[in-house]
């Protein structure tokens, strides 16, 4: 283990405690701002005000229509966050993130999809989700400061003309040590294979094997309490997508199903545990973990990625 006056693991010549240890040392509540208005004139889920969400049996194949409708919104929350990961920077508050993606949100006349959502202790208090180092998902925005060393996750939806469109990438803060780097890179690939994996009349649990197959390889860990879902007018519907290789789940994959695959991977052991805020989601361990998620629609040949950027040039998170 490194000393704290040992010279730093990477290569800097600093002392480490100079260097990488604020990186290394648990993540922890910080101050949490009060919540974000949204004008009157955007449109908003049922949720918004009442912080309690209206559930319905939504059809997991959509119609054309909302199908139309969740390529803008998919298009829309991916741009805003590439506009959000490139702000992630050292010295750079959770907070500051979440105010730059709610006002990109506003600027396109749409809702930030987890403000106010229903939980088990309290709606979510803001814009966008912030899961630093430990944190699985879920991390709520506060005064905390990214620091040198820091991955976070970055998760992003935004609703718009009554549909939702979600996704997230983890981003490296400045210099990362190449641990986390291949655990950033490794997690990336399993949502690219699972993508691959989705092909008309396969079995849903292709999704989950193709995942579990290439982070354990690796010699990582696949977070099971944490799932994709189906997405369209509802944030989460009952449709549940697991990360992991299910037997029970082979239903078949039909064209026009909506739904996100977002694995979460982890350095170490895949169990979780909750903060008190019944939202923030730590690994067991306190180890490391990195999560990259679309929103899908399975075509006629195989997966149209929803949430794909305007520019994809712009956004280098997925390369």
């Amino acid at each position: 283990m490194v000393k704290s006056n040992d010279p730093c693991w990477c290569g800097s010549g600093r002392k480490f405690k100079r260097c990488h240890r604020a990186s290394t040392e648990p993540v922890r509540p910080g101050r949490i701002g009060p919540r974000r208005m949204v004008p009157d004139g955007i449109g908003r889920p049922s949720y918004a005000e009442t912080g309690v969400v209206d559930r319905w049996a939504e059809p997991t194949v959509k119609s054309a229509d909302v199908i139309e409708r969740m390529r803008r919104a998919g298009r829309e929350a991916a741009d805003a966050l590439a506009l959000v990961a490139a702000a992630a920077q050292p010295g750079v508050t959770t907070d500051a993130l979440d105010e730059l993606c709610h006002a990109e949100a506003l600027r396109r006349d749409a809702y930030p999809s987890p403000l106010n959502y229903e939980g088990a202790v309290q709606p979510f208090p803001k814009s966008l989700c912030t899961s630093v180092n430990e944190v699985i998902c879920h991390g709520i925005p506060d005064d905390r400061a990214l620091v040198d060393g820091d991955i976070v996750s970055l998760d992003v939806t935004l609703y718009i003309d009554g549909v939702h469109g979600d996704t997230c990438v983890t981003v490296a803060v400045g210099d990362v040590d190449p641990a986390s780097r291949r655990l950033v890179t490794v997690t990336r690939d399993c949502l690219a294979r699972a993508i691959d994996a989705v092909v008309p009349g396969r079995p849903l649990n292709v999704i989950g094997k193709a995942i579990q197959e290439h982070a354990e390889a690796a010699g990582f860990g696949v977070v099971r309490q944490f799932v994709g879902h189906g997405v369209g007018e509802m944030f989460h519907s009952g449709f549940y997508v697991p990360h992991y290789f299910d037997p029970g789940r082979a239903e078949p994959l039909e064209p026009g199903m909506t739904f996100t695959i977002e694995p979460m991977i982890t350095m170490g052991a895949w169990r979780a545990r909750m903060w008190d805020d019944g939202w923030t989601a730590v690994t067991a361990d306190g180890r490391r973990t990195a999560q990259f998620e679309h929103t899908l629609l399975v075509g006629d040949q195989g997966a149209e990625i929803l949430t794909t950027p305007s520019d994809t040039a712009a956004h280098p998170y997925w390369s």
